[in-house]
């Protein structure tokens, strides 16, 4: 979110600050991919207004045409300038990356099916991109992520509120396609086990149960896909380099209830 830094976030209950219905709308003339927004713009608008402004969709989504960009709630001290508040949500062609991670992290989980596809069938690909994956949930795994980003302005009242990605969200996009078209694959079975261990170790205690769910989606496709003991054994080891790396790595934790 651009220039996010200037604004006060603030900590906001478990529901947020008050939403009545909105007094108004702003609707985009053109659709288009959510590219970016002008936060600090938002709430310098949304303080001169003498309003809170509701961001409606999140960085990454397509917006067709007429759709609402914002909710005004409250009472504006002024009239409210549709096509000026309209420009400070950035619509383009396609996803950016600039303000919008969750999308770097698609085109990585795109690589890997491709690479995954019966057409292509090149695991060694899949695994190098999963190195990439890692790196990239590591790093989000210890972020402060919040569904809703709760700004204020100088006067310390709510002035806008930006949809945010949750934890379970980036780890989903990060391994699920990566699951189903590799679970064919001993080398990618293996590496995304060593991947998904790892954050076990690794992130904070409240987003453990997603890994494990990860962890117990990837047992049942296993399960599925290798009825032989030797070969369901192998899959269900964790191994750095997918194949040939000694299964397991010291540095990883064993998976609670699981194999070591």
């Amino acid at each position: 979110m651009e220039a996010q830094g200037r604004c006060l976030l603030l900590d906001e209950r478990a529901d947020g600050p008050r939403r009545d219905a909105p007094a108004q709308v702003v609707r985009s003339e053109d659709g288009g991919a959510v590219q970016g927004l002008d936060v600090a713009g938002l709430v310098r608008a949304a303080s001169r207004y003498d309003c809170l402004l509701v961001v409606a969709h999140r960085v990454g989504d397509f917006v067709p045409p007429g759709a609402v960009l914002l909710e005004v709630h409250g009472t504006p001290r002024t009239a409210v300038d549709p096509r000026r508040l309209a420009g400070l949500v950035a619509l383009g062609a396609e996803r950016t990356v600039e303000q919008d991670p969750a999308f770097a992290l698609r085109v990585l989980a795109d690589i890997a099916a491709r690479a995954l596809s019966s057409a292509v069938n090149d695991p060694t690909t899949a695994v190098q991109v999963l190195n990439h994956i890692e790196a990239f949930l590591h790093a989000v795994g210890r972020s402060e992520l919040r569904g809703r980003h709760v700004l204020a302005g100088p006067d310390g009242r709510p002035r806008a509120v930006v949809p945010g990605r949750g934890w379970e969200e980036y780890l989903e996009l990060g391994v699920t396609e990566v699951r189903e078209y590799g679970v064919g694959s001993l080398q990618v079975c293996r590496r995304l086990r060593a991947l998904l261990d790892g954050l076990l170790a690794a992130v904070p205690d409240g987003r453990r149960p997603a890994v494990r769910r990860q962890l117990a989606l990837l047992d049942d496709a296993v399960e599925r896909e290798y009825p032989e003991g030797v070969r369901r054994m192998l899959a269900r080891t964790g191994d750095r380099q997918g194949i040939g790396g000694g299964g397991s790595s010291p540095g990883d934790a064993p998976r609670p209830g699981g194999d070591a």
